[in-house]
């Protein structure tokens, strides 16, 4: 196949053609992913951690992942709550430095006690026990009805938090 810029003739082979359709159709995929879940991006981007489930007429807030350096970055500026959602023998066996024990089973209960020390606008991270747990989810679901406003779940938990050898509590060290 030749082609003509500026009077020259380029040759581009079948290997370029497939490449030129191939960057054709990625970027005709990325408008289109843009376009249909900007406001999903345009949330994300402004630092609005609530996403809000569309379908069907209740609409649950969940709370947004982080990472295991966001969250240590978080912990040593102490600019956020960190909290466990394990149950407490669990807790007692070691946790995160600092963190406050808020079991899932007892949120309930504990919730509306959690009110009179930790204000509203506080930023809350809640973890369990790593990438299979949901408890971290449930339990951020919960504050975020609660009336807490930020909150992310740590998504590897307490075991990625001990295996990186960050600070923890309780339990052999």
């Amino acid at each position: 196949m030749h082609n003509t810029l500026r009077g020259e003739a380029v040759n581009t082979g079948p290997k370029q053609a497939v490449l030129l359709e191939a960057l054709i159709v990625l970027l005709l995929a990325t408008v289109i992913g843009i376009g249909s879940n900007w406001k999903l991006l345009s949330n994300a981007l402004s630092g609005n951690v609530m996403a809000k489930a569309s379908s069907g007429a209740a609409q649950t807030a969940i709370p947004l992942p982080l990472g295991l350096m966001q969250v240590k970055e978080l912990f040593d500026k102490k600019e956020a709550v960190i909290i466990d959602s394990r149950d407490r023998n669990t807790y007692a066996g070691g946790h995160i430095k600092g963190a406050i024990s808020l079991p899932l089973m007892d949120a309930d209960k504990l919730i509306p006690e959690l009110g009179s020390s930790v204000p509203k606008n506080a930023m809350l991270v809640v973890y369990c026990s790593g990438y299979a747990c949901e408890d971290s989810i449930e339990l951020g679901k919960q504050l975020i009805s609660a009336g807490y406003g930020t909150v992310y779940y740590f998504d590897g938990g307490f075991p990625a938090w001990r295996d990186a050898r960050y600070p923890i509590a309780g339990g052999k060290q």
